[in-house]
């Protein structure tokens, strides 16, 4: 029998988020295309997990994972009620559609921008909208509270481009937003500040982050959601149950009480950033400037195209992320930073297909 396709119209039409290309185990190949950090969690977070794959795991993990809560509460001067965990910060991000966007009610976000917001507004049954970045990639304010939209999206360091907005214009943007206002903060451990201090002022704004960057922790998918009670309170109605398994909150616990183990391995992804960009400069790239752990580098006339430079990369080895569906980025590559040793050998193979 030939039934009809039963899933939602919605979810035919679109199309799913495409993650970054995972290397076959048979073909060894350097991750420059993910944006996870290229050295191991301090030996404390290691021992953790370790230590708890020895405890009964026939029990369930403790739901709201408080554990975790209470130690990112210590860790940057919040309260543990104004903390939710979820399984990466794209689990956070489902909360946050799920709470606050309804049937038909718009989203928007400054774009290019992370294409999952679209995915997952889709899925909800929502509407979004790019709010295109002027040519300056500055905050575009006013558009964005004129979209009247439910709920905004702004990622600082942005990501694919890597550059930061002042957090006065994220400010602005809380105080006249008409709905929800979410800064994702992915990638801020590697930007000269952060925007935890807006939190106080605007009950409007809900920041999200994840340890699969700066602390090197992708394989557990962790991340973590702040904001004030009420928000907080809403969402964990949402949240999926046991969302956060025992070995991820042993890690995360351990990864938040060790934060300064961390600073030696960000500060050398930050100078490998600066390294790495001065050398693409001087072959012909023209690179933003990045606050993450990645850069956005526009391929050299006359060469390549974006996709010929994905594709001979990979043939020498190396995965980089090429956003070849928006004709904005057509041009352009992105790569995030590794070892130093990583980094050279991207280079000469850059300089060979030169």
């Amino acid at each position: 029998m030939n039934r009809p396709n039963p899933a939602r119209i919605d979810i035919q039409k679109m199309s799913g988020y495409t993650p970054g290309e995972q290397p076959d185990p048979s073909r060894p190949l350097t991750k420059l295309n993910t944006n996870e950090n290229p050295f191991p969690p301090p030996k404390a977070v290691l021992d953790a997990i370790l230590s708890a794959t020895k405890q009964n795991l026939r029990l369930y993990p403790e739901p709201s994972s408080i554990s975790v809560r209470q130690a990112a509460a210590k860790a940057y001067n919040l309260k543990p009620e104004q903390v939710i965990a979820g399984n990466g910060s794209d689990d956070l991000l489902t909360m946050v559609l799920r709470t606050f966007v309804g049937h038909k009610q718009l989203v928007t976000a400054p774009a290019p921008t992370y294409s999952l917001y679209e995915t997952l507004t889709k899925i909800q049954g929502g509407i979004f909208k790019d709010t295109p970045w002027p040519d300056d990639f500055s905050l575009p304010i006013d558009d964005l509270i004129k979209s009247n939209a439910q709920l905004i999206f702004v990622v600082r360091p942005n990501a694919p481009t890597g550059h930061v907005v002042p957090l006065a214009d994220i400010a602005k943007l809380c105080e006249n937003a008409p709905g929800v206002v979410v800064l994702d903060e992915a990638y801020v451990d590697f930007a000269e500040d952060n925007g935890l201090s807006l939190l106080n002022d605007h009950d409007n704004l809900i920041i999200t982050r994840t340890m699969s960057k700066s602390l090197g922790l992708a394989g557990l998918r962790v991340g973590l959601g702040f904001t004030n009670p009420t928000l907080a309170a809403e969402m964990h109605k949402v949240r999926d149950s046991y969302n956060l398994n025992r070995l991820s909150q042993a890690g995360a616990v351990a990864a938040l009480d060790n934060l300064a183990a961390y600073k030696p391995g960000i500060a050398a992804i930050r100078n490998e950033r600066s390294r790495v960009t001065i050398e693409l400069q001087n072959r012909g790239f023209t690179v933003m400037d990045s606050q993450a752990n990645f850069i956005l580098a526009t391929v050299p006339k006359d060469t390549l195209n974006g996709e010929g430079w994905l594709n001979a990369l990979r043939n020498k080895g190396y995965l980089i992320r090429y956003f070849g569906s928006d004709p904005r980025l057509a041009d352009k590559i992105r790569i995030t930073i590794g070892t130093k040793d990583e980094m050279d050998g991207f280079l000469q193979a850059v300089d060979e297909l030169l």
